[in-house]
């Protein structure tokens, strides 16, 4: 399954993908990270990522620790953050 290469959300569906400057889907960011070529929240941090992932997961109902660990694990594997140096 394609994963946003920036939050780690599954896309399954072609109305999960982002998009890019011409409006194609983007392959490797979703829908709430990237809109018409662009991250939505250039300059945030991966931590800062951490935290908002973790936030989110909190509000579907997920348990801070769980969402915690699995932010921790994935986001420093995606292409996003491989390259993230600060």
């Amino acid at each position: 399954m394609i994963i946003c290469q920036s939050c780690g959300m599954p896309m399954p569906r072609f109305e999960d993908k982002g998009t890019e400057k011409n409006g194609d889907k983007s392959e490797e960011y979703c829908r709430f990270c990237y809109v018409k070529g662009k991250l939505v929240d250039e300059g945030i941090t991966m931590e800062q990522k951490i935290e908002k992932n973790v936030e989110i997961a909190k509000r579907m109902g997920m348990r801070e620790d769980v969402a915690r660990d699995m932010a921790n694990r994935t986001l420093p594997n995606l292409r996003r953050w491989k390259e993230y140096r600060f």
